[in-house]
């Protein structure tokens, strides 16, 4: 029989993924944030080791239902920069097009955790899309589109394919970057149709791959990236710090020569949301901040990243590896791209 995708908490206890006993608890997990494990995922978790960094990532935690002050739905004020439906224009030159609000795997950190999932948002519809990219045709400053949502590499190859002719004949468009987690998560889906529906004269096309541990790399999602870069497609990674998965020097070293080795380059190293219900995920800024000091002595220039926040209510990354956050007596701070400083409340 075909593995398939569990969707419930009933899945994980027939999968042993969680305990039995354990069910009627994350019911109330997975009844407020969704819940996918794809079988590749799935297939990678040490059931006999309950630190599993796989697990960890997909399997719903209790803890998710406790929920700090400092958190918010909207942690880095996505909405507070959308001028129409499915557009974010944070930045200047560049906006993100959250095609889809659904995803193959829903990562139990993730900072859209109130919007994504099959009872979240509904996906753009097409006279929402036609308002999105008629926004981005009236605003000729803007170079870059993100794909984002959602996973956009769940779309089928023929909507991306429209998707990506209608997005080139802008002629003010110059980049498409898509941000997806499917190559690891769910290799098969990046077909060769697929591949060729990302592709269009006149514009260059980057993937941006989410990954978070070296185990993710697969034989089967290693060859789906290989797909994507033979194919001409250059490949960013994104990580998130998250503690207990790739909070230590050797494993975030490993992550990111494998990044490499597969001819993708490390991009940015995320401090964790102020998502609701992630606290038990969250390392401390100055914890982040040896680790990279230490990343820096064991690879090369190659493989380190930028170790990044977005700044809670939409004001834009800080680099925390430079003066951009300041510990003050009343706690840290950090600076936009405008040079103005914000409190974070997180540690």
């Amino acid at each position: 029989m075909t593995a398939r995708t569990l969707r419930t908490v009933d899945d994980l206890a027939a999968a042993a993924l969680i305990p039995r006993e354990n069910t009627e608890t994350l019911a109330s997990v997975t009844a407020r944030y969704a819940l996918a494990i794809t079988p590749a995922m799935a297939a990678l978790i040490d059931t006999n080791d309950p630190t599993d960094p796989i697990a960890r990532q997909f399997v719903p935690d209790a803890r998710e239902l406790d929920r700090s002050p400092q958190e918010s739905p909207d942690p880095i004020g996505d909405k507070r920069h959308a001028p129409v439906e499915g557009i974010v224009h944070r930045y200047r030159d560049r906006v993100l097009l959250k095609i889809v609000h659904v995803c193959p795997v829903y990562c139990r950190f993730c900072f859209r955790r109130e919007m994504v999932g099959p009872d979240r948002e509904p996906n753009l519809s097409p006279q929402a899309l036609d308002n999105a990219l008629a926004y981005i045709a009236a605003h000729d400053e803007i170079s870059e589109v993100i794909l984002t949502g959602g996973d956009p590499f769940i779309l089928t190859a023929r909507r991306a394919a429209d998707l990506t002719q209608r997005l080139a004949q802008i002629a003010h468009v110059k980049v498409l970057r898509w941000h997806t987690r499917v190559p690891v998560v769910d290799p098969e889906r990046v077909t060769d149709a697929f591949v060729q529906a990302l592709k269009a004269p006149g514009i260059a096309t980057y993937v941006a791959l989410h990954a978070n541990h070296a185990r993710e790399f697969t034989p089967e999602a290693r060859a789906a990236c290989a797909r994507l870069i033979d194919a001409g497609i250059p490949m960013l990674s994104q990580s998130v710090l998250l503690k207990g998965v790739n909070d230590d020097a050797g494993t975030l070293a490993d992550l990111m020569q494998t990044f490499v080795a597969n001819r993708i380059k490390p991009y940015y190293l995320h401090h964790a949301d102020l998502a609701p219900g992630t606290a038990h995920f969250r390392t401390t800024i100055a914890h982040g901040q040896n680790l990279m000091r230490d990343l820096r002595r064991r690879v090369g220039g190659l493989a380190l990243p930028r170790y990044v926040l977005d700044i809670p209510g939409g004001h834009a990354k800080a680099n925390l590896e430079t003066c951009d956050v300041e510990q003050t007596p009343s706690g840290i701070k950090v600076r936009d791209d405008d040079g103005t400083w914000h409190d974070y409340l997180g540690s």
